[in-house]
């Protein structure tokens, strides 16, 4: 069962869908998703939907909406570091709309993952999160990522060395590009990350001391989380080299930290059997405490 809804949010409407079980005992634990820029609330492939619908089918109640100055919502656009008071009123509206929720966990995709950290230890409603290719972007870590995921795996491309021995292949280009990248792995640069096909990404901005807010974030925060990171992402890879790190190792073990890994799926899990998998790990996760 879906009902669309409307909340203020600091003089602005705000519009979202509330997923709601029929015929199934309603859980006490309830969802809120968060959506990555530049999204709404249905979500790549639909996944935002979809997954609404299969853990409403389970029991459990969930919100997806839209941000100030995004989709149908009110507002000037804003960024994931600007979306405290959007999760506080779509929070606030969750718990008046469902009756009977105790406590909400936040599921986010790549920069809606590193909004939900920013966030989830101000307020203790909320008890767990659902982390997907957490945003950890800066100009150093991305190019150590591209360096060792992207030319390891070119090296075995066969199309490349047909390429070469075509004399199609653009060697010097090739030469200055991963010397740039050298340079910026060694050091970090002020110069844009390097180019990606991997959708939304373009658009956003290098942000100074990005990795070390997440990780003052979700150190302050008290409970579950799981981590869920595509084998085919560079995002991904990013971010688990980052979490394989100094400071992060303490807060990534313990009972409360669990991890999944799918290894061939891309940045926004575009085959229907990834999606289909990460709504298993969400529900069976979401049962577990």
């Amino acid at each position: 069962m879906e009902r669309g809804i409307g909340f203020h949010c600091e003089g602005c409407w705000l519009y979202g869908v509330l997923s709601l079980p029929a015929n199934v005992p309603l859980s006490a634990r309830g969802v809120v998703m968060v959506v990555g820029g530049p999204q709404y609330r249905v979500g790549s492939h639909r996944q935002f939907t979809l997954l609404a619908r299969e853990l409403a089918s389970q029991g459990v109640p969930v919100l997806r909406f839209d941000y100030r100055g995004m989709g149908d919502s009110e507002g000037d656009p804003r960024d994931f570091s600007d979306v405290e008071a959007d999760l506080c009123a779509a929070i606030d509206t969750f718990f008046t709309e469902v009756p009977g929720t105790r406590e909400v966990v936040l599921w986010g995709l790549c920069d809606a993952a590193s909004a939900a950290m920013f966030y989830a230890h101000r307020d203790q409603r909320v008890t767990g999160m659902v982390l997907l290719n957490p945003w950890a972007r800066t100009e150093e870590g991305a190019a150590r990522a591209y360096l060792r995921h992207y030319y390891l795996s070119r090296l075995f491309d066969r199309g490349l060395w047909t390429k070469i021995a075509a004399g199609r292949f653009d060697l010097a280009a090739a030469l200055r590009s991963f010397r740039g990248l050298l340079g910026k792995a060694a050091r970090g640069t002020s110069a844009p990350a390097p180019a990606t096909s991997q959708p939304g990404e373009a658009a956003q901005a290098v942000s100074p001391g990005l990795p070390e807010k997440m990780l003052d974030g979700y150190s302050r925060f008290r409970g579950h989380t799981l981590f869920i990171t595509s084998g085919a992402d560079l995002t991904a890879r990013e971010f688990e080299a980052l979490a394989s790190g100094r400071g992060w190792r303490r807060v990534m073990r313990g009972k409360r930290v669990a991890r999944e890994r799918l290894r061939d799926a891309d940045h926004t899990f575009s085959r229907m059997e990834w999606r289909d998998q990460v709504a298993r790990w969400t529900a069976d996760w979401l049962r577990r405490w």
